[in-house]
């Protein structure tokens, strides 16, 4: 329920862990912790990610069971944190109480930071619910808003012990929240006072609900297939035209299955001219996935095309940094003949440059520059963050989220790419082929959102921003790896004076029962 990201269910975080915490308190041996840990990884993977299985199923051909069996036995790698958060709190458990939860909850986020998840999630991505709550990502992204969220669930189980001394842990957590909600409020009004004080940019959408290609090719044919992926969107696309002003048309990731600018036959060619006459008519310029080609690799491309009056095909870039691991690429020791032949639907692409910032020329004479994220991309706050630094105004992300559109994947992803937006303080817009496609503004706030599978198109003016900084922009990334060395300091001091605590308890005890004796 708390997966859903939406009131009430976010309520559910500031107590859902307190169940195992419980349990882990109760737990009188090593093995039972482990036990313990992993449990509760298989229990949140199949309670929060089981629609993945749905997406092994789908992708790689295997059964259903085969898929969920995966799905359980990857559970401790997609969820490392329960395991070393579960050891931690149990190396200080004589510790007290404050040294046991600051230490724990450092762990936990050390951990998500220090081996990245398959889907980058934490549960600080629930603060998106609360339009005050989460504008504090701006400070320390979605790790440090999960910190709190693993430190109050610490307190509340300290609270529930009904002990008068624990009351102090519930008034940590009732002035953190009154402290979110303060900074929410004051940061919302300053961005958006700085939003009114810009020049608005319209972006017009396109949202086909077109998706697994290779099926449409083995059912019309390679041509066919690109001919009725380029007429829907261009349909769709005259429609956001028609509705006047655009300064930019957005389509989704590889929405064009095949090179632009270097065409593998002479349909391809002809094809790439009819999308640069279709650019050159409408007069604004069209941001679009496709593939793009350099000697024997290709890549997963974002493509800049400008309206040219000439014929000439002018354009620019960006070639996918992060690829979802197997999918899209094979790490170079898993590559082999026998693999592939095993494996039929592991990728091929190769990895581009880890940032860039592309021009997008406007109507108006304005350039603007954005930074282009595709899919994946959009999981790491590092590259946003690096493109912002080095002057993007405004994030295009393009994404497909066709093979998660059973579940919760597509809401998931769109939490995770408008942390992006929060963290940096830059509108985004968010085109999908199947949804969620979406306009996202620095706050945010999410402009006419298009839901999955449906086939439409969304118009609607967000304000480019040049300006405005962050902590997370000045610092980076900068939580994990703090919280991650405060944790290991933590345990290594409680290490340290144990032996003294032990002895000093060892002491007391024997002279108690000297006393009780005498």
């Amino acid at each position: 329920m708390y997966a859903r990201v939406a009131w009430p269910w976010f309520a559910l975080g500031w107590i859902g862990l307190v169940p195992w915490l419980a349990r882990l308190d109760r737990t009188a041996s090593w093995r039972g912790t482990l036990a313990v840990a992993l449990s509760m990884c298989a229990a949140f993977v199949i309670g929060v990610f089981g629609w993945f299985a749905d997406a092994i199923q789908s992708y790689t051909g295997l059964p259903w069971g085969v898929a969920f069996l995966v799905l359980v036995v990857m559970a401790p790698l997609m969820q490392p944190q329960f395991v070393t958060y579960a050891v931690a709190r149990r190396l200080v458990r004589r510790a007290g109480f404050w040294p046991r939860a600051v230490a724990g909850a450092c762990i936990y986020v050390g951990t998500e930071w220090a081996f990245p998840k398959l889907f980058a999630d934490t549960i600080g991505h629930g603060f998106y619910a609360s339009p005050l709550l989460r504008q504090a990502a701006d400070l320390a992204g979605a790790h440090g808003l999960t910190f709190i969220l693993v430190l109050a669930n610490e307190c509340a189980l300290a609270t529930l012990a009904v002990r008068r001394r624990m009351l102090a842990p519930a008034g940590v957590v009732a002035a953190l929240v009154s402290a979110l909600l303060a900074y929410g409020a004051l940061r919302t009004t300053q961005v958006r006072s700085s939003a009114e004080a810009g020049k608005p940019v319209t972006a017009g959408v396109v949202q086909a609900d077109l998706s697994q290609y290779d099926r449409l090719r083995a059912a019309l044919g390679t041509y066919e297939t690109v001919r009725l992926i380029l007429d829907t969107h261009f349909a769709l696309s005259t429609q956001a035209l028609q509705r006047g002003g655009l300064d930019v048309l957005v389509w989704p990731e590889t929405v064009y299955p095949t090179t632009f600018g270097a065409p593998k036959s002479e349909q391809g060619a002809a094809l790439d001219r009819e999308i640069g006459a279709y650019v050159a008519a409408a007069g604004v310029p069209l941001v679009f996935g496709a593939y793009d080609r350099d000697g024997g690799s290709e890549f997963n491309a974002a493509v800049v095309l400008e309206p040219a009056t000439d014929g000439r095909l002018a354009f620019e870039t960006y070639r996918k940094a992060t690829l979802f691991p197997l999918t899209e690429r094979v790490p170079s020791w898993l590559e082999s003949e026998t693999v592939r032949r095993w494996f039929p639907w592991l990728g091929t692409w190769q990895p581009g440059r880890s940032s860039a910032v592309l021009p997008l020329p406007l109507r108006d004479g304005r350039t603007l520059r954005v930074a282009p994220l595709i899919c994946y991309d959009a999981v790491d706050p590092g590259r946003a963050i690096a493109a912002v630094r080095q002057g993007a105004e405004l994030i295009v992300t393009l994404s497909n989220d066709s093979w998660f559109a059973a579940g919760g994947g597509p809401q998931l992803h769109l939490v995770v790419a408008a942390f992006r937006s929060l963290e940096t303080r830059r509108p985004q817009v968010r085109a999908t082929n199947t949804g969620i496609s979406a306009v996202i503004t620095p706050t945010g706030e999410l402009l006419d959102p298009l839901g999955v599978h449906q086939r439409g198109t969304l118009v609607a003016s967000i304000t480019p921003e040049r300006q405005a900084t962050t902590l997370m922009l000045a610092w980076g990334d900068w939580f994990g790896p703090t919280a991650l060395a405060l944790g290991l300091l933590l345990l290594a001091a409680t290490a340290a004076t144990a032996p003294r605590r032990d002895g000093r308890e060892h002491r007391a005890q024997r002279s108690r029962a000297s006393k009780s004796t005498s």
